[in-house]
């Protein structure tokens, strides 16, 4: 059986310098990441790859025409109304904000920086699948050491993970796959591969921008704009042999994909 890589976006306003002190305008914030995101895109397209991107409704509200494009290849999924708050009410209404700006049903729902969410208001605010968890541990954001790596059913919702490897838990994602070597990212998705039938990677549109002026630490800036972008063409030319790009709601039917939440 062919395996999948699931590639995601999340598409947000780029806020994250205020978490260390920066406050910036709403339309910078806008601007950075719909630059990022026009570079996501011309690179997806090169490589013919098909993704999902999790996309807060308001920066959505703010580029309607963009969301459309991307809707058109790609699946669009909720991540939440606003990155900088929450509520629960956001839920349901980000879903639908979503799907009349795009027209396509939203069927999925990340939480910005993969905080905890409510699985019986995910469920009633009208989600399939919720991909908010990293199994692994991250120091000041999350212990999930002890959730499943796989794909599994809980609260009558699909939970999709991040991928770790086995055994340690090293995650593949933005930060790590930034920071190391890309032999050790591939290293680490063929182990990935090799125990399960597929892959999950995501990052941010703002990550292709320069971000050396910003008020971030060195793990996030390190690398970064044209830097990072080659990075992720050299690691997403290697992954079109390893697998089939396919977006998070297509991996889903397939009953084979389930994983029991207690293992």
């Amino acid at each position: 059986m062919q395996k999948k890589i699931l590639i995601s976006v999340d598409v947000e306003e780029f806020d994250i310098p205020e978490e260390y002190g920066q406050s910036l305008e709403m339309e910078q914030k806008l601007a950075v990441s719909r630059n990022g995101l026009l570079k996501t895109l011309e690179l997806f397209d090169t490589l013919n790859i098909r993704a999902t991107f999790f996309v807060t409704a308001y920066w959505a509200q703010q580029h309607p025409a963009l969301l459309q494009q991307i809707a058109e290849k790609h699946e669009i999924a909720s991540h939440a109304f606003y990155h900088d708050r929450f509520e629960e009410a956001d839920l349901l209404h980000s879903r639908l904000t979503l799907e009349a700006i795009c027209g396509k049903p939203v069927k999925g729902f990340r939480m910005p920086r993969l905080q905890p969410v409510s699985l019986a208001a995910l469920h009633k605010a009208g989600y399939i699948y919720d991909a908010s968890l990293n199994p692994t541990w991250l120091p000041g954001r999350y212990n999930n050491l002890h959730r499943p790596r796989q794909v599994f059913r809980e609260a009558q919702l699909w939970i999709m993970p991040a991928s770790v490897t086995p055994v340690l838990r090293l995650p593949v994602f933005w930060l790590s796959v930034k920071n190391l070597p890309l032999w050790f990212s591939k290293a680490c998705i063929r182990r990935i591969l090799r125990k399960g039938d597929h892959c999950s990677f995501y990052f941010h549109p703002w990550e292709l921008e320069d971000l050396h002026t910003y008020q971030l630490p060195w793990y996030v800036k390190r690398v970064c704009g044209r830097q990072l972008e080659n990075k992720l063409a050299a690691l997403f030319t290697w992954l079109q042999k390893e697998g089939a790009f396919i977006s998070h709601a297509d991996y889903l039917p397939a009953p084979t994909h389930v994983e029991d939440a207690s293992m």
